[in-house]
C-alpha cells in the first residue's frame, strides 16, 4: 500500500505508468473472463477527424490526444469496431483504472438487485439495508437520492485541494481506515433530494448497499450479473481497501474493449444479445435527470457547476440526441450516442487534471465536443 499512497494524484505528474498497473499497487478482487467471451466484430474502419470545434476554436485532434495523455480510443458503431488505437501504456489487453466510470457499473448492479427483489424499492432509506449508516448523513435518505448524488451529505470533491473530502477519502484507503467507517462518519449539510452535489462517498454507500442486500461482495455480484453474461474477454479487477471492501466509487480496472460492453449494454436498453441483464426501465431512468436540481447547470462538482445533467450515476449532456456518458477523473469516458448507434471509450491520464477546477486543465467538456465529432464521423 505504501507505493499506492505515493501516486501523488492531481499534482501535474504523469500517471500513465500507474493507471495501467493499479492491480499491482493495491489489493484486488478479481473478475474472471467469461467462459464464452464476446469479441466485437470489425466494421468499416474510420479515421478520427483531424480537428474539432470547441468554444469557438478549432482544436487539432492530434494535439488534444497528446495533451490529455490518451492511452486508448475505441469506437463502436452498432457493436462493430470502427476505430481502435492505443498509446503510452495502453493496449488491448491492458486493464486501465476506471476512476468514476465505475459509478455507472455500480448503478447497474443496484438496478439488477432491485429487479431481483433484493432491494425492495429505491424509495426506501438506505440505512434500512446498511444499519451502520443510521445516525450518519445517510440515515433516512432514500436510495434514489444517493443514486442521484443528492444525499445531502457534506462533501467537497475539489481534487486540487489537498484537504478536500475526496482527497481525505483517498488517504483513508491507504491509511488503514475502512471505507465503510469513513462513510458512516459523514454528516449532513443539505436536505436530501434538493441539491446534486457530486459526492464519491454516495457511490461508496451504494457499494455497501449491494454488499448488505445481496450477501455478496461487489466483485462476486458483478461477476455473476454482468461480467459472465456480457462475455468479458479479459480479467478485471476491483481495488480493495484495507478491510477487503471494493472501492465502489472508482476502483474498477478493465480493458477498453470490456469497458465498451457497458456502453453497448445501455445503448441497447440493458439487453445483451437477447437477454435482459438490466431492466429497460432502469436504464431509461438512469440516463434521465428527472428533477430540477439534476438539470444542466445545477450540478455541483468541487464547488463549481458542471454544464451536464445527472441521472443514476450517469452524466447527460445537453441536446436532443439522447447522449449519455460515464465519466471519470483524468478523462476516462464511456460515451454513448444512441441515435447514431455509437459507443466510444476514451482512457486517459491527463496529467493536468485536478491541478485546478478549471475546464482548461480538466478538459471534460472539450472531450465531449471531441467525442461528438468522432461519433458524427461514423456516418
Amino acid at each position: 500500500m505504501s507505493e499506492a499512497a505515493s501516486l501523488n494524484l492531481y499534482s501535474g505528474q504523469p500517471q500513465h505508468e500507474n493507471f495501467s498497473r493499479m492491480k499491482d499497487l493495491f489489493p484486488v478482487g478479481t473478475l474472471d473472463p467469461a467462459r464464452s467471451p464476446h469479441p466485437f466484430p470489425t466494421g468499416n474502419a474510420i479515421d478520427l477527424p483531424d480537428a474539432f470545434e470547441f468554444e469557438g476554436m478549432t482544436r487539432p485532434t492530434k494535439d488534444f490526444i497528446g495533451a490529455t495523455d490518451t492511452s486508448a480510443i475505441l469506437v463502436l458503431k452498432k457493436g462493430e469496431i470502427l476505430f481502435e488505437k492505443y498509446a503510452l501504456t495502453g493496449g488491448p489487453e491492458v486493464q486501465w483504472i476506471s476512476w468514476s466510470v465505475a459509478k455507472s457499473f455500480v448503478s447497474a448492479l443496484v438496478g439488477i438487485a432491485v429487479d431481483e427483489g433484493l432491494i425492495a424499492d429505491i424509495e426506501d432509506p438506505i440505512d434500512g439495508y446498511v444499519p451502520n449508516l443510521t445516525g450518519s448523513a445517510y440515515g433516512g435518505v432514500r436510495i434514489k437520492d444517493v443514486l442521484q448524488m443528492s444525499s445531502g451529505a457534506r462533501w467537497n470533491e475539489d481534487y486540487s485541494d489537498p484537504d478536500s473530502d475526496i482527497n481525505r477519502f483517498a488517504a483513508a484507503i491507504t491509511g488503514g481506515m475502512g471505507l465503510d467507517d469513513f462513510v458512516a462518519g459523514m454528516v449532513r449539510a443539505t436536505e436530501p433530494g434538493s441539491l446534486c452535489q457530486y459526492n464519491s462517498a454516495d457511490t461508496q454507500a451504494l457499494g455497501l448497499l449491494l454488499v448488505h442486500s445481496t450477501g455478496r461482495s461487489v466483485t462476486q455480484y458483478m461477476q455473476e450479473k454482468l461480467y459472465e453474461p456480457m462475455g468479458m474477454e479479459s480479467p478485471g479487477y476491483w481495488l480493495l481497501d484495507s478491510k477487503g471492501l471494493e472501492m465502489a466509487f472508482g476502483g474498477l480496472n478493465m480493458t477498453a474493449r470490456d469497458f465498451a460492453k457497458m456502453g453497448e449494454l445501455f445503448r441497447n436498453g440493458g439487453n445483451w444479445k437477447g437477454k435482459q441483464l438490466v431492466p429497460e426501465a432502469w436504464v431509461k431512468a438512469s440516463i434521465r435527470p428527472d428533477a430540477p436540481h439534476l438539470q444542466k447547470g445545477r450540478v455541483l462538482v468541487g464547488g463549481h457547476v458542471l454544464p451536464l445533467g445527472y441521472g443514476y450515476q450517469w452524466w447527460v449532456p445537453e441536446g436532443d440526441r439522447g447522449e449519455f456518458s460515464a465519466i471519470g477523473v483524468y478523462n476516462q469516458f464511456i460515451y454513448v450516442d444512441p441515435t447514431r448507434g455509437v459507443v466510444i471509450v476514451k482512457l486517459s491520464a491527463n496529467r493536468a487534471y485536478g491541478t485546478s477546477t478549471d475546464e482548461a486543465t480538466n478538459r471534460e467538456m472539450e472531450t465531449i465536443a471531441f467525442l461528438r465529432d468522432v461519433a458524427a464521423a461514423t456516418e
